[in-house]
């Protein structure tokens, strides 16, 4: 008996390769729909995963209640590195203050083990809206009892909390539109259905640099390098900033062994030249972190957007 508890054990150390080897397959979760930029990150990490560990690496789109419905499932998961959830902002920042009853404790149901991306945010309109700028919108939306609607990728992200946050400190109504992800989001202010987007730049820049879009605002600290023309709601007289975040989890217990596999998997990946590159494109930086920086910074976060969901009376209905 002593023997087989000892193999068990050991067993469960065994570095993701090992368990390949056996046709165990990596699932890459993903809480929202395919398109936006957490599921855009997740394929750029996917392929390179797949190439370095040696398993087959496939992404699921598990979309809906602000990223908690997804992550629940992989915290109800085996803890053997096998299910991994694509945590981010709304997930593990956002969802956990704004959603009644979440089913998981988004730190001690799971495992942190990298930060794997961070983007920008802004305000995007549909080029035949009748408001072209930032100004223009707070007017616009002064004159209209009902408000504006504003099209975002899902209730408890980041580009919905941001909407509610300008609205409330520039006392009008902006109206939070949730689709199942940016894709769906984008698409539907590109053809007009909506005039107003709160999205992340991933996902809207490329629409915006050929004209079916247009940034009126974006929430850096400073012009964004990529729309240096695009003032920031700093300078517009609100002094609000807003990013996205992507990163690595897995359920609560993975062994060591795979944590650090795993977090040294992605670290590699992002400091590969055709990563950075890619991230460029995307206008996404790629930081550094080892699991307890990840984990502490998850814990940051969910301090700050807590209070930020209390300030601005904003619900997932």
């Amino acid at each position: 008996m002593t023997t087989r508890r000892a193999l068990l054990a050991a067993t469960t150390l065994l570095p993701l390769p090992a368990l390949a080897q056996g046709g165990r397959v990596i699932r890459l979760v993903v809480p929202f729909a395919p398109g936006g930029t957490t599921d855009i990150v997740a394929r750029i990490l996917a392929g390179h995963m797949q190439d370095r560990l040696g398993a087959a690496v496939v992404v699921e789109n598990r979309p809906g209640a602000g990223a908690t419905l997804a992550s629940q499932q992989v915290a109800a998961a085996a803890p053997d590195g096998t299910t991994l959830l694509v945590s981010n902002s709304a997930s593990h920042g956002i969802s956990p203050s704004l959603f009644r009853n979440v089913r998981y404790d988004p730190m001690g149901d799971f495992t942190h083990i990298a930060l794997a991306a961070r983007t920008s945010n802004g305000f995007f309109v549909n080029p035949r809206f009748e408001a072209q700028s930032f100004a223009d919108l707070i007017s616009l939306a002064r004159t209209r009892p009902g408000g504006i609607d504003f099209a975002m990728s899902g209730a408890g992200t980041t580009t919905h909390l941001l909407g509610a946050r300008v609205a409330m400190a520039a006392n009008v109504r902006l109206n939070p539109i949730p689709y199942r992800g940016s894709g769906p989001a984008v698409t539907d202010t590109v053809a007009g259905n909506v005039g107003l987007l709160v999205d992340g730049l991933p996902s809207s820049i490329a629409f915006a640099r050929d004209g079916q879009l247009r940034c009126i605002v974006t929430a850096d600290h400073e012009r964004n390098r990529f729309l240096p023309n695009v003032p920031t709601l700093i300078e517009s007289g609100l002094n609000i900033t807003s990013y996205s975040w992507f990163g690595i989890s897995g359920p609560r217990g993975l062994p060591a062994a795979t944590v650090e596999q795993l977090n040294r998997t992605v670290r590699e990946i992002l400091a590969l030249p055709a990563v950075r590159q890619r991230y460029t494109e995307l206008t996404a930086e790629g930081p550094d972190t080892t699991p307890e920086q990840y984990a502490a910074f998850i814990q940051d976060e969910l301090r700050v957007w807590g209070e930020v969901v209390r300030a601005t009376g904003a619900t997932a209905e």
